[in-house]
């Protein structure tokens, strides 16, 4: 028997979200099952995604590194908080960035967000997440010594995979996600990069009702 898992993602996010964990191929090549079930609740809730430590965006030699981030969301009204053979996927506000650095001294960053967005959880072990990016739903513009503007999915929506754990609260990771991106500008611009790495660790309240928790499960 072969098993695919299946993230589809955003956020915010989030906006559609496909990320393959795994695979495993069989010699007669059968054809692939479904993914598993997934339930997310508590069905239409509100939540809210608020960053944890920091965000880093890596393209070429220059990281950008942003302290507070905040997305936001609703799960799914029942029956769409369940889908018995793939992932939940639910629009997101377009995370906003902001108390941002750049690893170049005499570099300002300002990082702008649009468009819309989704982030999908698929159940598994472990569980995963996937937020899409729309075209051009990511900008850093930098300013001073360098004079540089990056754009995220520049050309098509991007899927950044990531993973969810249920907790108190629960958290969703991003762990060297790479993003496709152009590069543009003059001298000190690694314009020969064509994509970044992610980092983020996101803590995700239950908004409606601060008491509850968002739980994925199958």
């Amino acid at each position: 028997m072969i098993r695919t898992r299946t993230a589809l993602a955003l956020a915010t996010a989030a906006v559609g979200m496909l990320s393959v964990a795994s695979v495993t191929a069989t010699a007669s090549a059968a054809p692939l099952p479904l993914a598993g079930s997934t339930t997310v609740t508590p069905a239409g809730h509100a939540f809210k995604a608020n960053l944890s430590g920091k965000a880093t965006l890596k393209a070429g030699s220059v990281t950008v590194t942003c302290t507070v981030s905040v997305a936001t969301g609703t799960v799914p009204a029942a029956p769409g908080n369940h889908n018995a053979a793939g992932p939940v996927s639910s629009p997101i506000s377009a995370p906003t960035y902001s108390s941002c650095t750049s690893s170049i001294p005499g570099v300002t960053p300002t990082v702008t967000t649009s468009g819309a967005w989704t982030v999908s959880m698929q159940d598994g072990s472990p569980i995963t997440a996937t937020m899409t990016v729309p075209v051009g739903g990511l900008v850093v513009k930098t300013t001073g010594l360098a004079n540089c503007t990056v754009t995220a999915a520049p050309t098509a929506a991007a899927n950044v995979g990531g993973t969810w754990a249920n907790g108190a609260p629960p958290s969703l990771t991003f762990a060297n996600a790479s993003v496709p991106v152009k590069v543009t500008g003059g001298f000190g611009c690694p314009t020969s990069a064509t994509a970044s790495t992610f980092n983020a660790v996101y803590l995700v309240s239950d908004t409606t009702d601060p008491a509850q928790q968002i739980t994925v499960g199958p």
